[in-house]
């Protein structure tokens, strides 16, 4: 285990999570928000190697987020594309058990995470994106303590059209958690 919260605790992901993953994957609803990578389905055997390939990479943190109850995953989030030149990365989240979202978990697992970042790896700054039409995420990202940078005008492309993206970010000298 990395770390625990009060409702759920972080470790590192393994092959174990693949059925889990992959079942979130083949959800539209639950990857409506997600990463360009999702909007091609894809067969197991691509999950499978990028689960294996995680370990891998010294540019970038992934855990799995767990519940403390249950013991089982309902998510998992990391930073990503880790510079260590420039001390900065880039936080994503997925929370694929839609009994767990409205709940704060994203909240506290952005808090914990941003914390990892700023006092483990050195980072200064870890930013984020979120689709403008998801005020939920936007809410937990802002109270997790990520500050409103702008707009990324029509930078992806969903559902036949262009959408715009919310850009937020974190300052390791701004950080008081």
């Amino acid at each position: 285990m990395f770390f625990k919260g009060e409702n759920v605790f972080y470790r590192p992901l393994s092959q174990d999570d693949l059925a889990a993953l992959y079942r979130w994957a083949c959800d539209p609803k639950i990857t409506k928000y997600s990463s360009s990578w999702f909007v091609i389905p894809k067969p197991l055997e691509c999950h499978k190697a990028w689960l294996a390939s995680l370990n891998e990479r010294d540019t970038s943190i992934d855990v799995a987020i767990c519940c403390n109850e249950t013991q089982k995953i309902i998510g998992y989030a990391g930073i990503t594309s880790i510079n260590h030149i420039n001390r900065c990365g880039e936080f994503y989240i997925l929370i694929g058990e839609q009994d767990y979202w409205g709940r704060s978990i994203a909240t506290e697992a952005t808090k914990i995470i941003t914390e990892y970042g700023f006092k483990s790896l050195g980072l200064h700054r870890v930013e984020l994106t979120s689709f403008v039409d998801n005020p939920a995420a936007i809410a937990a990202y802002t109270k997790a303590g990520y500050k409103h940078e702008g707009i990324k005008r029509q930078s992806s492309f969903r559902d036949g059209k262009f959408l715009d993206k919310v850009i937020m970010s974190a300052l390791s000298s701004e950080w008081v958690h």
